[in-house]
């Protein structure tokens, strides 16, 4: 559904900090080549916290305070009208990753048989029937999860009570986690049994460990998004925050000191139970929502208070259509990876073709990847850019 946007009062930092993290997503998920990565634009192997495992926390952190502003008119009140709206877009949303990787196997697969002696029509209906090795969770699929459920609770329990559960959910998660060994990345974890359980081998992430190794764990898995509900809340409370203080000032104070606080709880708890984003740890919920707290903050402050704005715009293109921009960068990058020609009896991608053929050997291969990832950013900033010149939303 399109709507244009009605709103003037709209809190600008949180769009461009909404933005940021969509722009960082799309940058850290489309390098030229990934043999050639700037390691701070990797993950973390397992324990530990690089910048780009920020930015999905802090897009989850966002759709926290999101919720804050969104229910409050509505009193936080559940209703049916409101469940059933809440249904229908998580299902769509969980519908839409779904969908965005069935037609990633479906490009590989047709480009896979490319040289294969079959008509066209049957090259396409074996691609197409690849449902037997389709991944059922992943970053749009978890959204769907925690907007869900982190929507029902705070539409179904006191607002005073939430940090209670929050507490609750991130003290049960560690427990449970030192309980039963479930630390490292292996078959024998407690988040890799219940996704094999529920969802099967085939239908699970496939991870290369630093020995070389393959194995089958989930870092979006079933069992690791009950932290993400509490990193969700968290978001929330910085909603609140946020609401019930009318001037900037007050709200940068407020927002200061509580990411401050669970910040360093964050780091602390880090000891005890390690800051890893592929299980979700607790420690990670609170030291990531404590950072993009403090990011807020200073976005408050330069934007809203000081007024530096001009910058900003590159960020807030992202920030109005945030959802309708990832799926679409991640419908591109399928095509780019897998659309391509034969040049010199070698066949190459688009993708490959531009990053091996032009970038890697003008710029070499780390930067020319970085420019690739830098240049692909830029191309989906001007379909945002259009949409937000247009003053126009495109929600689910």
């Amino acid at each position: 559904m399109t709507n244009t946007i009605k709103n003037p009062s709209r809190l600008l930092s949180l769009d461009v900090l909404r933005g940021i993290t969509i722009a960082g997503m799309i940058m850290v998920n489309n390098p030229g080549s990934w043999g050639s990565i700037y390691t701070p634009l990797e993950h973390a192997q397992w324990n530990g916290l690089t910048p780009t495992d920020l930015v999905f926390p802090f897009f989850m952190f966002i759709m926290g305070v999101s919720m804050y502003l969104s229910y409050k008119k509505f009193d936080f009140k559940l209703s049916g009208q409101t469940f059933t709206k809440l249904l229908r877009r998580s299902v769509l949303l969980f519908l839409i990753g779904l969908a965005i990787g069935w037609f990633s196997l479906f490009c590989r697969g047709l480009n896979g048989l490319r040289a294969e002696d079959m008509s066209l029509v049957d090259k396409i209906l074996q691609s197409a029937n690849s449902f037997e090795h389709l991944r059922i969770l992943g970053v749009l699929q978890r959204l769907a999860l925690v907007s869900f459920f982190g929507s029902f609770i705070v539409l179904s329990v006191k607002p005073k009570r939430i940090p209670w559960l929050i507490g609750f959910i991130l003290l049960f998660y560690w427990i449970l986690m030192a309980v039963t060994g479930s630390y490292a990345e292996n078959d024998s974890s407690l988040v890799s049994i219940i996704d094999n359980a529920v969802l099967g081998v085939k239908h699970m992430y496939t991870d290369n460990l630093p020995d070389g190794s393959k194995v089958v764990f989930d870092p979006e898995g079933l069992l690791s998004t009950l932290p993400c509900i509490a990193h969700v809340l968290l978001g929330f409370l910085a909603g609140k925050l946020i609401s019930e203080s009318k001037d900037n000032n007050q709200r940068i104070q407020k927002l200061f000191i509580f990411g401050t606080i669970i910040m360093f709880i964050g780091f602390l708890l880090n000891y005890g139970f390690p800051i890893n984003k592929k299980i979700w740890s607790s420690s990670f919920v609170l030291a990531t929502c404590g950072l993009a707290s403090l990011l807020l903050a200073l976005l408050l402050w330069i934007i809203d208070v000081k007024g530096k704005k001009k910058w900003s715009i590159f960020f807030e293109s992202f920030g109005v259509n945030p959802m309708f921009i990832y799926v679409v960068a991640g419908i591109l990058s399928i095509l780019l990876g897998n659309i391509g020609f034969t040049y010199f009896a070698e066949w190459f991608s688009l993708k490959g073709f531009v990053y091996t053929q032009w970038l890697s050997p003008v710029f070499g291969d780390y930067l020319g990847s970085l420019v690739f990832a830098l240049s692909f950013v830029t191309i989906n900033w001007f379909i945002g850019h259009i949409l937000y010149k247009k003053k126009i939303y495109i929600k689910l």
